[in-house]
């Protein structure tokens, strides 16, 4: 076993290796305080493996990294620090509204071990990822570049090129122990393949609507295997918990052309009923098909629908809401979460009757984006795009 490393962060004999499964486990057992959640050290293990073995993780798409010295043999090896990171289908739209499918990496659960920290070991890695994601997976499509949610504000990650986007805002509400309403129905899992892409053709059009005053924007795409990552973690963790999984997946009321639908995910930070009260039901996605300012171009912001489907939206996103509401009450959950509505979206809220708060996150959760010029480098910051759908199924 190799003593505890001091090398200079900017060796030439430091670089970026994959780790071993013996290696991540180390990781692994390391990273437990931070993100172990409600789960114990072993089962925390357990999960971590699973983990990679569910949609948007499996088959390749999750990479493990660790910064290391090159010119060790695997298992002896400092661990100096280390990251993952998932390759994500997206698009990307210009200011004319031509839309290009693409990836975004993004990247995860950068870490340090303690006796490791303060030699700079987290920037060098986090600088030699800006070389190899470029090229990394493409599959024949353009990687544009790589986002991150950083948990320790702003200023850190914007020093090395992964810069906030303009929002990353999030509205609260409390669990109600309350009937459905009869305008919904349950989303199940069988319905999500559907519901993900009728979606990203929604998405699609509205990526290509012209905005003048924007040059770039880019949208990550919530498919069925982004969206299976929230639910596989769920689903371990709920068995582990509760010794069953939830059904609901989500709620849906109206019919095809004027629907509103959530997808969401459970989330327990700590036992149900013990410590703080952060246990989370996150709305990774809310949809309203009938929303003109879903194009998030600012110049769309104000549009308005027709008062009579105005009132009908509103009915339903209420009941929508209200489900979900419903659900964390069911599963002992002490929130609900929606990131980054829509313009309408916030308008109709006011108009729902349902309680909430508006949070503008400064210092954990922050999507922070990196992007590639023409020639492969950093772009300028004031160049990063529009990140359009900044919701919560995009964070890992």
């Amino acid at each position: 076993m190799a003593t505890p490393c001091l090398r200079n962060a900017n060796s030439c004999n430091v670089g970026l290796e994959h780790p071993t499964i013996e290696e991540c486990l180390k990781v692994w057992i390391k990273t437990f305080a931070s993100w172990g959640d409600s789960l114990t050290p072993a089962v925390h293990l357990k999960e971590s493996l699973y983990l990679t073995s569910i949609p948007l993780a499996k088959d390749g798409g999750m990479t493990s990294w660790i910064l290391t010295d090159k010119n060790l043999p695997p298992n002896d090896r400092p661990i100096l620090s280390s990251c993952e990171t998932f390759r994500k289908r997206s698009l990307a739209s210009n200011a004319e509204g031509d839309v290009k499918d693409s990836i975004v990496h993004g990247v995860a659960s950068v870490f340090c071990f303690l006796e490791q920290r303060g030699r700079g070991y987290p920037s060098r890695m986090m600088k030699e990822l800006v070389t190899v994601l470029r090229t990394w997976q493409g599959n024949g499509l353009e990687c544009v570049g790589s986002i991150l949610y950083s948990d320790i504000g702003k200023s850190y990650y914007g020093k090395l090129g992964w810069h906030a986007a303009t929002t990353n805002g999030h509205y609260e509400f409390k669990p109600k122990q309350i009937p459905w309403s009869p305008l919904t129905k349950e989303v199940r899992y069988g319905d999500l393949d559907a519901l993900c892409k009728k979606d990203e053709s929604m998405v699609r059009k509205a990526m290509a609507v012209p905005a003048d005053d924007i040059k770039t924007r880019v949208a990550i795409l919530g498919d069925v295997d982004h969206i299976g990552w929230h639910i596989g973690k769920e689903k371990f963790a709920t068995r582990w918990l509760f010794g069953k999984v939830p059904k609901a997946k989500g709620a849906i009321a109206g019919y095809p052309g004027r629907q509103v639908w959530a997808i969401w995910t459970h989330r327990y930070y700590t036992s149900p009923g013990v410590g703080e009260l952060e246990n989370v039901l996150y709305i990774l996605r809310l949809v309203m098909e009938a929303d003109p300012t879903a194009t998030r171009v600012p110049g769309d912001d104000e549009k308005e629908i027709d008062e009579e489907i105005e009132k009908e939206q509103t009915e339903y996103l209420k009941a929508v809401l209200e489900a979900a509401q419903a659900q964390a009450a069911e599963w002992k959950l002490d929130i609900v979460k929606l990131w980054d509505p829509t313009p309408l979206v916030k308008r109709l809220l006011s108009k729902t009757r349902t309680d909430f708060k508006a949070v503008e996150r400064e210092e954990d959760s922050i999507a922070s984006l990196m992007w590639y010029d023409d020639e492969g480098g950093l772009s300028n910051p004031d160049a990063s795009p529009l990140l359009v759908n900044n919701e919560h199924y995009a964070w890992l």
